[in-house]
C-alpha cells in the first residue's frame, strides 16, 4: 500500500473542502487513514483540530519516513508512466506537485514529533474513538483503492466505524471510489443499499471539473438533524 504525503490543498480539492471550512468545523477532524500526510499540521494553523489515525503509527518514526518516501517515488513512476491518470499535470509540473509532497512529509514528521498524542495508532473496522468524536471524517486512497485488501464485507464495516465516531450532525468523505487502475467500485450500488439499511444516508456528489477523481461518497447517519447541512457546506 501507497504511504501518501498530501497536503492541505490536494485535500481541499479531493474532498471539495474549503479553508474557511475548516475554520468553521465546531469540533475535531478525523484523518483516517492519515498516512504521513501534512493535513493535521496544516489545518492546525488554521484552528482546526485534527486527529489522525493510521495502523503505521506503530512503526517507528524512521520506518514510516522510509515508507513515505518511497509512496514519493511510487508515485512520480506512475506520473510518468500513466500521464492520462493525471490531469492536473497538464497544469501544473509533475516536479512541482512532487515537491508538494515533500513539503507535506516535513510538515507530518515535525508535526507529530511536536504532537504525538494527535497521530493514534489504529486500523478499520475498529477505531478507539468514542461514538460522535468527530465533525467530520476523511477517508482517502483506502477502502476503493485496494479492493484485493477490503472485500465488500470489509468495506461495509469500515465505512459503519467511520459513521459511528462521527457526530450526527457532521459527515464522512471518502474519496477516490476507484481502485489503483481506475476501475470503479462495481458494487457500490449495493454497498450504498447495505448502509441504508444500518441507518446511514449516503450521497455521491461530483465536482465541478469532472473526471474520475472528482466523485466523493459523503455518509451522514439517519438521525441527522433535517436542514443541517454542517458548517463545512457541500462539495464544490
Amino acid at each position: 500500500m501507497l504511504v501518501t504525503s498530501r497536503p492541505l490543498d490536494e485535500y481541499c480539492s479531493s474532498f471539495g473542502l474549503s479553508r474557511a471550512g475548516l475554520r468553521a468545523l465546531p469540533g475535531p477532524l478525523l484523518d483516517c487513514p492519515g498516512g504521513a500526510a501534512g493535513l493535521s499540521a496544516e489545518a492546525r494553523v488554521l484552528g482546526c483540530r485534527v486527529v489522525a489515525a493510521d495502523p503505521l503509527y506503530a512503526a517507528p518514526p524512521a520506518v514510516l519516513a522510509d515508507l513515505a518516501r518511497a509512496g514519493r517515488d511510487a508515485m512520480a513512476v506512475q506520473m510518468r508512466n500513466t500521464p492520462q491518470r493525471y490531469p492536473d499535470a497538464r497544469h501544473h509540473r509533475y516536479d512541482k506537485y512532487l515537491r508538494s509532497w515533500d513539503r507535506a512529509r516535513e510538515l507530518f514528521t515535525a508535526d507529530r514529533a511536536a504532537h504525538p498524542h494527535r497521530y493514534v495508532a489504529a486500523e478499520l473496522p475498529r477505531l478507539p474513538f468514542a461514538d460522535g468524536t468527530f465533525a467530520l471524517t476523511l477517508s482517502s486512497y483506502l477502502l476503493f483503492a485496494y479492493p484485493d485488501r477490503f472485500a465488500p464485507d470489509a468495506q461495509l464495516s469500515a465505512l459503519l466505524e467511520l459513521v459511528r465516531v462521527t457526530d450526527p450532525a457532521g459527515e464522512v468523505r471518502v474519496h477516490p471510489l476507484h481502485d489503483g487502475n481506475g476501475r470503479r467500485c462495481p458494487h457500490l450500488d449495493g454497498l450504498r443499499a447495505a448502509l441504508g439499511r444500518h441507518g446511514v444516508t449516503s450521497e455521491i456528489t461530483v465536482r465541478p471539473a469532472g473526471g474520475l477523481n472528482s466523485r466523493v461518497l459523503r455518509l451522514r447517519a439517519a438521525r441527522r438533524p433535517q436542514g443541517a447541512d454542517g458548517p463545512f457546506g457541500a462539495c464544490t
